[in-house]
């Protein structure tokens, strides 16, 4: 892993200012890797008023193109340490914040870095300086077709961060904090809210990118629980989501039928739900994650006997 330290200075906020750039470094956007940058201060704006960021904050910013949000971030954060996969971004980088001291690129696939050691690392840093962190927070416009994956993997994996402040296809927001009984519920809902507090901050037009994506974006507050409120008994986690990825892999079947992808039949399967006090003939999109939680763990205390 190679840091990597610039200098310069630019605002990449217009339309005007990424051609500009694009030119002078002989920048050609990859479309394999979802590259449409943002030319609207407003939505950088909230979506830093949303980190509630302070001199004690820790950055992560995952994609940072061509650095519009890098830069202001860094104008509030204590440190910003940006992952960027396109080499060929790294000059523009330079230009657009190498001025700023308390800004560390990094030339790198996300889904291959390791955060936590990024964190724990910086964490040495600020107590060498005499100073804390006290807050690490994860930012970034995410590309589509890896939005599940960067979430996922950054949940699954534990990664040390209290807040992640991100923007991704609205559709895929919209599935993230959506609530029992709507067709938008789903795996993704639960995985997510599993681990976090969501919060749906703003919708982001598709006329504020350059170039413009077919589809609206949206902003989301992803609050990591200090605390997870969910009775998990035998069987933990694994189970649990092994149960809500059974439900909702057949999301049109009830429940008695859906869950016997699990191994279990029918008669048992139906002991099994009312016991955990569920009705057989609900579907798994009518479903909270406790009465999730409750039917792994009666599916547990069952193998365990």
């Amino acid at each position: 892993m190679t840091a990597i330290k610039f200098r310069g200075k630019m605002k990449p906020y217009t339309r005007k200012a990424i051609r500009e750039i694009s030119e002078r470094h002989g920048f050609r956007r990859a479309d394999s890797l979802g590259q449409n940058f943002l030319v609207d201060r407003n939505i950088i704006e909230k979506i830093i008023d949303a980190a509630e960021l302070t001199k004690e904050t820790l950055v992560i910013e995952i994609g940072p193109g061509m650095g519009a949000l890098t830069q202001i971030a860094a104008e509030t954060a204590g440190k910003v340490i940006a992952v960027e996969i396109d080499r060929h971004l790294i000059p523009v980088l330079d230009e657009v914040v190498g001025h700023l001291d308390n800004v560390e690129i990094i030339n790198e696939d996300i889904l291959k870095t390791d955060i936590n050691e990024l964190i724990e690392l910086e964490k040495k840093n600020f107590a060498d300086a005499g100073r804390n962190i006290e807050k690490v927070v994860i930012l970034g416009n995410l590309p589509y077709y890896i939005t599940t994956p960067i979430i996922m993997g950054i949940l699954e994996r534990e990664i040390k961060m209290d807040t992640m402040v991100i923007m991704m296809q609205k559709e895929v927001a919209e599935r993230i904090v959506a609530t029992p009984g709507g067709k938008t519920y789903g795996a993704l809902s639960i995985a997510c809210q599993f681990f976090c507090e969501t919060d749906y901050v703003t919708t982001v037009p598709r006329t504020v990118f350059q170039p413009q994506p077919k589809v609206d974006s949206a902003v989301l507050k992803l609050n990591r629980r200090e605390r997870l409120p969910w009775e998990i008994g035998a069987g933990g986690r694994e189970l649990f989501f092994e149960v809500v990825r059974a439900g909702f892999n057949r999301r049109r079947k009830t429940l008695l039928n859906a869950l016997t992808a699990l191994n279990i039949d029918k008669t048992e399967l139906k002991r099994i739900l009312e016991s955990a006090r569920v009705e057989p003939s609900r579907r798994a999109e009518t479903l909270s994650i406790q009465e999730f939680a409750n039917i792994a763990n009666a599916i547990g205390i069952q193998r365990e006997l």
